[in-house]
């Protein structure tokens, strides 16, 4: 004779023993197994053969090694452009400074053609 209160709702379900918890009147439930339970994503993961994850993984390799070709040739460009804008500025710089540096030179130049013809023009008033 067993001290189990049976619930005819419950019936099919079979008998465990005396639960420690003292709740006999609740329905048994089965362990929290997330690899086991039948949920799809899950359960195909759990399932797939050795051969199956290997050709997952070479397969996310050719992608990330895709991904970062394209990455790097974006990188490229970018790159070339950076350079090219620090070409240009570099370039106006140059011809700035030449242009003033030729300023500059003229300026001394005409100084010199002035002070040549301040002696020439001395020596020919005497």
């Amino acid at each position: 004779m067993s001290t189990e209160i049976i619930d005819p709702a419950t019936a099919s379900v079979p008998a465990q023993g005396i639960r420690k918890n003292g709740k006999q009147w609740k329905l048994p439930k089965a362990p929290f197994k997330p690899g086991t339970t039948g949920s799809s994503s899950t359960s195909s993961k759990q399932s797939k053969s050795y051969l199956a994850r290997q050709a997952d993984r070479v397969q996310s390799s050719i992608i990330k090694a895709k991904e970062k070709e394209l990455k790097a040739e974006k990188e490229a460009v970018r790159q070339q452009r950076i350079q090219s804008i620090k070409d240009k500025r570099a370039a106006k710089e140059e011809k700035e400074r030449y242009e003033k540096l030729a300023a500059k030179m003229h300026a001394k130049r005409v100084e010199r053609l002035k002070r040549r013809e301040k002696r020439n023009k001395l020596l020919k008033e005497r």
